[in-house]
């Protein structure tokens, strides 16, 4: 497995700023309202992280198997530990699992990091049964934020690990490549899309 630089040093979840915490409020807000209403019964987070997302839908489905993937980190799997969260780590261009295991899958600041985003989504729409709800940052507009806070200044803003760039548009365009019923959604500087596994 080829390791991609994660780049996510920066914890936005746990920012005191309060442009950064309202900016995550709307982000959350948004991921609320594009979350089935009915409860799965199996739900898959690649690129976990430190697991804020997972356990927001445990609390949101807490009758609900939730698991988390994520590439090689001991710093994550400590924190997946700590906060009793079922992680493991792969690639989510091979995900290790059947087909159709999952009624939600989620890919919540992932996709930018994936050398291929087109066998990314044909493995997500693979191990999927339902529901699927992934998020990006919306490109210039997030580099330009990153310039505004003076950071990565001499990547003219470009987040680290950051391999992929996309508008509202272009990322939409992908995801339909893949999946049906896209819904769009842009809290300031994210594209969110809610879909469902093509029959």
């Amino acid at each position: 497995m080829t390791r991609v630089p994660t780049g996510n040093s920066y914890d936005k979840y746990a920012s005191t700023n309060p442009i950064e915490k309202r900016l995550m409020a709307g982000f959350f807000t948004c991921l609320d309202d594009l979350l089935p209403d009915r409860e799965p019964e199996r739900v898959l987070e690649v690129g976990m992280g430190e697991g804020e997302v997972s356990e927001r839908i445990r609390r949101r489905y807490p009758d609900t198997q939730v698991i988390g993937l994520d590439l090689p980190d001991p710093e994550l799997a400590r924190s997946w530990k700590e906060k009793g969260l079922i992680g493991a780590y792969a690639d989510i261009a091979a995900l290790p699992f059947p087909d159709d295991s999952f009624d939600l899958v989620l890919g919540i600041e992932v996709l930018e990091h994936v050398p291929d985003p087109e066998a990314a989504l044909r493995e997500v729409a693979r191990v999927g049964r339902g529901a699927v709800v992934l998020s990006v940052p919306r490109e210039p507009v997030w580099c330009l934020a990153n310039l505004a806070r003076g950071k990565y200044l001499s990547a003219w803003g470009n987040t680290p690990g950051h391999i992929q760039h996309w508008s509202r548009r272009g990322f939409s365009s992908l995801v339909r490549r893949h999946l049906d019923d896209v819904r769009v959604r842009s809290p300031f500087p994210w594209t969110l899309t809610a879909s469902r596994i093509r029959a």
